[in-house]
């Protein structure tokens, strides 16, 4: 359009302004075929959370840019209706609903489309492909997280979905969006320009700022995994709220610019639309963010608001990538033109008209702030405002319909009503034209033109957006046009370089060689010159502190004699050694009394050695061990407490045979009494002896040097080999132990009489309440502890079977001599007569 002409348009639609027009009413037509569209005129300013109720949701703020792509939706199919060779007689109607940004707006007009061609209900069939709705096609909307939604129910209809600005890379996929196009490309081709462009540069430290939705998110992912492939290390990355409404946001957004300062990185790559990215760039222009180089999108480096942002020179310099897209001639005339037109009383008369035959007010009126918005308040976006992306949304359905209907350039056949599913062939198949220009959909339905890297040139306050380079396959720079907005005027810099102290090493980030943290070399690693990037481990002799730079040998760890521990031990053993020599030599002393003939005689002096070898047995523990000391250890230790129960195991017999089985005690007793019981005792320890020699088979236990328990120190342990053969060696003890048990925990005597049972069943009691814990303990110490209890269970064994059958036999020789006499200690044939038992 010429310059006078243009200032003609303008000063018209000033004028035009004074009063309220009909430009609301434009939004829906009539025709053969309709064609729905889905634009954003405003957004929403109240709270969604807060509905209580399903009610219509009121969209305010006039967004501008959305107007102008809703009216080159109709700017386009009107060209087309005019048209004499695409789709002659053939009228295409169209019916735009606004989606204020918002999903919760955008299914109501989505499930207008999808009702039966006539009427306001969709019918539930099981299957529709005669199935006819009120729309042919879709146009938009323009956010992919909006996208995601109504191509889920457009694709189930099979009806062809034509967005002009969704960008994510999930719309790629076509098996679950098989009915939806684009008219843009990925961002997945964005991403690839911008890691190109950051390696021109050579900047390879930076912060990605995306805003919390799908386009933000999805692009951000994309750019990160992009980004670590070309070695380019990301020392930031966070999400910009987009419900700025939330009392949350303020203390996000701080945080974010906080983090983007720490970080010290020059280059900020920022993913969102314009209102999240204004809410970040306010944000650090009232912190005092340094200037920064900004790598923006299409999203907001081309929007007024933005761009009128307060002091919005300080943040530096920005750069961004927009999308190749050629001017739509004719479009600006038209837009003028109609500003002009809607003032007209029967224009509006017949565009009202118009809207009762679309009979489709359901949701009623439509854009109402763009009755009261003029030429003159759309003219900078309209002079910037990217149209070609709609533009060839609705030339690529009107070439899918002409395939479809089998037109030809003079007529178009119109014996049979065409379905929108059967436009999905030459959609995924055929080129097409718009404004001479051909294009195609790929395989993930989309269309790459290329994008155009632009500058924002400020000059006396003006900003000027300068167009520096461009970008298809490959990218190219012109970095003479580009003014950074530093102190010197140069090319920022912004690589990744930190100094780790001695003992710490660099422990990466990520995916990215040279994005790390200065971490401490942990316990029993160190770091080396040589290869700063990771921790050594120290070899298995030796040990490391934290942060260290070399390793040190470790130390034996055993039970010592001199530590406070041993000698207490040792002392608990000299008590227990002084009792058990003191208890054998009052036996000896007394041993033709009563008393000791009735606890078994000489063979009480043989069980008291027995004790105190075992007690003396505690040494083997203490010192440093070796292979011979831990065999010795458990045989030792087994053949002790044998000659301790073989003894009991005797008394027992006879006890019971005295007790139990008086009418056979006469002919059995002489085998359990005299030289007889040694020789039973002998057959015991020989038994024994058999066990330990299986033991020693089997798999004695052997020295271990546990380098893990402690953190500078090697453990020498005896670890257990064969738990059969441990079983077996001891298992032959318990079961004395335990006959012994039976054999005496039932027995009674007269009243008044000393009952010798009690104190063997006391003592095997006491053994086995011992070993429950032992056996519980011994399995899970790892320390210097497990030889610690082990001689607690010597010790607590044989103070036990002191103090229950030993000790009270002491009372009584040296404090009631009286009782030990012949009378008090025989053992009683009769039973009890019946009141004494009661």
């Amino acid at each position: 359009i010429m310059v006078p002409d243009l200032l003609l348009c303008l000063s018209l639609g000033w004028a035009a302004a004074l009063k309220p027009t009909c430009l609301s009413a434009q939004f829906r037509r009539p025709g053969d075929y309709i064609i729905g569209g889905l634009f954003p005129f405003g957004t929403v300013t109240t709270n969604l959370t807060a509905r209580s109720e399903p009610s219509l949701v009121v969209c305010e703020r006039l967004f501008v840019d959305g107007l102008l792509w809703a009216l080159g939706m109709r700017f386009a199919i009107d060209q087309i209706n005019n048209s004499t060779s695409l789709l002659p007689g053939v009228t295409l109607g169209y019916d735009i609903y606004d989606t204020c940004f918002e999903p919760v707006v955008v299914l109501q007009p989505s499930l207008l489309f999808l009702t039966q061609n006539g009427t306001r209900g969709i019918g539930v069939l099981c299957n529709y492909t005669d199935y006819q709705p009120r729309v042919t096609a879709v146009i938009g909307p323009h956010k992919s997280d909006l996208c995601l939604i109504t191509a889920k129910l457009f694709s189930f209809f099979l009806i062809p979905q034509v967005s002009y600005g969704a960008s994510s890379e999930k719309l790629s996929n076509t098996e679950a969006y098989p009915s939806f196009f684009r008219t843009v490309p990925s961002d997945k081709n964005l991403v690839e320009a911008m890691v190109l462009l950051l390696n021109k540069f050579g900047w390879n430290w930076i912060a990605t700022i995306g805003s919390d939705d799908e386009y933000g998110r999805g692009a951000q992912g994309l750019f990160l995994s992009t980004a670590g492939n070309h070695n380019i290390c990301i020392a930031f990355e966070g999400l910009i709220p987009t419900d700025l409404e939330d009392p949350k946001a303020q203390n996000q957004l701080e945080d974010t610019v906080r983090l983007i300062n720490n970080t010290k990185v020059n280059i900020i790559v920022l993913f969102a639309f314009s209102q999240p990215a204004q809410a970040l760039l306010e944000q650090s222009i009232r912190m005092g963010l340094s200037e920064k180089v900004w790598i923006g999108t299409e999203a907001w480096i081309l929007s007024d608001i933005t761009a009128s942002i307060p002091n919005i020179q300080s943040i530096g310099t920005v750069l961004g990538f927009i999308m190749k897209a050629g001017r739509v001639p004719g479009f600006q005339k038209y837009v003028a033109d109609l500003f002009t037109s809607v003032q007209q009383d029967k224009f509006c008369q017949e565009s009202r008209e118009f809207n009762h035959l679309m009979n489709s007010d359901a949701l009623g009126a439509l854009c109402q702030e763009c009755d009261h918005i003029s030429l003159h308040e759309v003219s900078s976006a309209l002079s910037r405002s990217q149209i070609q992306p709609v533009y060839v949304a609705v030339y690529s359905v009107a070439h899918a319909l002409h395939r479809a209907l089998g037109c030809t350039h003079h007529a178009c056949p119109t014996a049979s009503p065409v379905r929108s599913w059967q436009l999905l062939h030459s959609m995924n198949t055929l080129p097409f034209t718009a404004n001479g220009q051909s294009f195609r959909f790929d395989q993930s339905h989309s269309t790459n033109t290329g994008y155009k890297l632009m500058f924002w040139s400020w000059a006396n306050g003006t900003l000027t957006y300068l167009p520096v380079g461009d970008y298809e396959e490959s990218l190219y720079i012109n970095k003479s046009q580009i003014r950074f907005h530093t102190a010197d005027g140069k090319e920022p810099t912004s690589e990744c370089f930190r100094y780790c102290e001695p003992g710490q090493f660099k422990q990466i980030k990520g995916f990215h060689l040279c994005c790390y943290d200065c971490t401490d070399c942990p316990e029993n690693t160190f770091w080396s010159a040589q290869d700063s990037s990771t921790c050594a481990p120290c070899p298995e002799h030796q040990w490391a502190p934290l942060r260290s730079t070399r390793c040190y040998d470790r130390s034996e760890r055993y039970l010592f004699w001199n530590e406070p521990l041993t000698i207490t031990l040792l002392s608990l053993m000299s008590i227990s050694v002084s009792l058990t020599c003191l208890t054998t030599a009052l036996f000896l002393k007394s041993l033709q009394t009563p008393l000791v003939q009735a606890s078994g005689g000489k063979l009480n002096l043989f069980t008291l050695f027995a004790l105190t070898l075992l007690c003396l047995s505690c040494c083997l523990y203490i010192g440093k061990p070796s292979n011979t000391l831990c065999m010795i250890q458990q045989i030792v230790y087994a053949l002790c407490l044998n000659g301790c129960f073989s003894t009991f195991f005797i008394k027992s017999l006879e006890i019971t045979l005295v007790t139990e089985f008086p009418r056979c005690a006469p002919s059995f007793l002489r085998w359990v009494t005299g030289s007889r019981a040694w020789l039973l005792v002998a057959l015991c320890f020989l038994a024994e002896c058999l066990f330990c020699i299986c033991y020693l088979h089997l798999g004695p236990d052997s020295l271990q040097f546990d380098y893990k328990s402690l953190p500078s120190e090697v453990l020498l342990v005896c670890k257990t080999q064969s738990w059969l053969a441990f079983t077996l060696m001891h298992g032959c003890n318990g079961c004395l132990a335990l006959v012994s048990f039976l054999c005496t925990f039932m027995v009674q005597t007269l009243g008044k009489k000393y009952n010798v049972a009690r104190g063997i069943t006391f003592a095997i009691l006491t053994y086995f309440i011992i070993w429950i814990f032992f056996v519980a303990t011994f399995a899970t110490l790892k320390t210097v502890f497990r030889s610690v209890a082990q001689i607690g269970t010597i010790l607590a064994t044989s103070l036990g079977i002191l103090g229950t059958y030993y000790i009270p036999k002491c009372y009584i020789i040296l404090f009631k001599p009286d009782l030990n006499t012949v009378d008090y200690f025989q053992y009683s044939i009769k039973e009890e007569p019946e009141e004494d038992s009661q």
